[in-house]
């Protein structure tokens, strides 16, 4: 029987004939067969009625459908009967280890095979079997059934898209970032220059902002900007990638290492996106990445506004009246980039951003200790205890100090609030003699800083001593223009605040030498 199998519905007319007693001339006209090919199915079905363990099969032979009764008529290859076939079967485990070292091929195992066993098969037969048994023909695949607004697939194209650098002719590589919904197959892409994860996150960001909400989950390939740690079942996903799910009010859910048809789709969209935006945009030159974007983002709305092979709608039909409405609304705050770092409190009470190369304050009772540092592009934070204990916005002031008055104990505060006009109100609130005093010693041609010690001298007297004394001295030390602690300090110790009284002039004594004024005019 050199021709194919005739179907199993004429087989059974060649039964029902056979029962009939019809010869095989009869058979073969009836069925329009050749008497040879009668003949073959007529000794197969004879040894199905010798064997004894067929026989409960002969009988309900016509009961049987189509792929069980083309079993017994053609049970196989009888190929994989054939002793070499157990020979070969023992040395498959053999041949796949080996293929896996450096050099290894086929035809080299294939003449080894031969030397060790000369009856073996032709090298091509043996490339046969061999396939036959490799391991990746024996996987499976599952068809995944996805929910409207469900997941985002993203990753980045193997290749690269570039542009001229206007300025200096440079030829800028980037990368294509790609995302599609799995549900509506609905793209998105965009260049950005690196994988970085800032890049990464404005990529998607825009992509958000282009869908018009967040999906329920987010999931990425073991990107380093993505996934800190990998793991199969617990990956170590990226604080500030976590940062940004909590923003949007979505999730993250990395794919396993190395299985890429757990985001098939998307990767299915790199491919179609290769020929769709890459092929088209070859012989166009772009001088900015904005430009760059223009073009792409006019050929992936092309690609969701082209009917799908087999479907009587587009991506984009599918996308906004099935899914869209169902995404997770967008906040109105944009997501700021954060970074995390862990400080000790220096001595001073300050921390030290490298980053920066600047100093910000933290209260004083923090010093030693170490406290967690959260900073975004404006703002920074510091925690201790899951506490927030100081804000401060950023500063691009290299080695300067961002101090927050109340971070300082008191004896700093007291340091840093020294002024003129600091001594002048203590002065006012204690007396107008004092006011007065103080306001005399800053009108002197002396840098102010070098009177702020004999202010705190003056106010310490003004401590010790009674007002009423204190006032006098002042009034004395104003009335004599002298601006000296140290006077006013040994008026107080030697008590000469009473002895310094006007004495009443005494007029002198009549006698005949004055001469009066007539005498000068002679």
């Amino acid at each position: 029987m050199a021709g194919k199998p005739k179907p199993m519905s004429q087989i059974k007319q060649l039964i029902i004939l056979r029962n009939q007693g019809k010869g095989i001339k009869t058979i073969a006209r009836l069925l329009s067969m050749s008497k040879n090919t009668v003949k073959t199915y007529l000794i197969k079905l004879d040894k199905l009625v010798i064997n004894p363990e067929c026989s409960d099969v002969v009988s309900n032979l016509l009961k049987l459908e189509e792929p069980e009764l083309y079993a017994y008529f053609h049970p196989g290859n009888p190929a994989y009967k054939d002793d070499r076939y157990e020979h070969f079967k023992s040395k498959i485990a053999y041949f796949f280890k080996q293929l896996k070292l450096i050099g290894v091929s086929r035809q080299i195992l294939w003449e080894e095979y031969k030397q060790a066993y000369s009856q073996g098969y032709c090298y091509s037969q043996f490339c046969y079997h061999l396939d036959q048994c490799e391991p990746t023909k024996r996987k499976t695949s599952s068809v995944l059934l996805h929910q409207p607004a469900e997941k985002l697939f993203i990753d980045f194209a193997g290749k690269t898209i570039s542009y001229i650098d206007a300025s200096t002719g440079e030829i800028v590589e980037c990368q294509l970032f790609v995302a599609c919904l799995p549900y509506s197959d609905y793209a998105f892409a965009i260049a950005v220059r690196s994988q970085s994860l800032p890049d990464f996150l404005f990529a998607l960001t825009r992509c958000l902002e282009h869908l018009g909400g967040a999906p329920k989950t987010i999931v990425p390939d073991n990107l380093k900007s993505a996934v800190t740690k990998t793991d199969r079942y617990e990956p170590e996903i990226n604080q500030t990638l976590l940062d940004f799910a909590n923003h949007y009010a979505t999730t993250v859910t990395p794919a396993r290492v190395r299985k890429p048809q757990d985001k098939a789709l998307v990767e299915n969209q790199v491919k179609i996106l290769y020929s769709r935006v890459y092929a088209k945009l070859r012989n166009i030159q772009f001088f900015s990445l904005n430009s760059l974007n223009e073009s792409i983002a006019l050929m992936v709305e092309k690609h969701n506004q082209t009917r799908m092979q087999q479907k009587a709608y587009c991506r984009e039909e599918k996308f906004l009246s099935q899914e869209k409405l169902l995404l997770t609304k967008l906040p109105e705050e944009h997501f700021e980039l954060r970074h995390y770092a862990v400080l000790t409190v220096a001595k001073n009470n300050h921390i030290y951003l490298a980053r920066d190369k600047h100093y910000y304050s933290v209260p004083f009772r923090l010093m030693g200790e170490k406290v967690k540092v959260v900073y975004t592009r404006s703002m920074l934070s510091v925690y201790h205890d899951g506490k927030k204990v100081a804000a401060h916005p950023r500063s691009s002031k290299l080695g300067a100090y961002s101090t927050n008055k109340e971070h300082l104990c008191s004896h700093h505060q007291h340091y840093r609030d020294r002024s003129p006009d600091y001594y002048r109100d203590l002065a006012r609130k204690r007396s107008k003699e004092f006011y007065e005093y103080v306001t005399l010693l800053f009108q002197q041609n002396i840098y102010p800083e070098q009177l702020y010690r004999t202010c705190d001298g003056l106010l310490a007297l003004s401590r010790k001593t009674t007002q009423e004394k204190f006032n006098m001295a002042c009034k004395i030390a104003i009335e004599n223009r002298i601006c000296s602690y140290r006077f006013v300090k040994k008026m107080l110790e030697n008590n000469t605040v009473y002895l310094q009284q006007k004495e009443v002039p005494k007029p002198l004594p009549k006698h005949g030498n004055v001469r009066g004024k007539d005498y000068y005019h002679k």
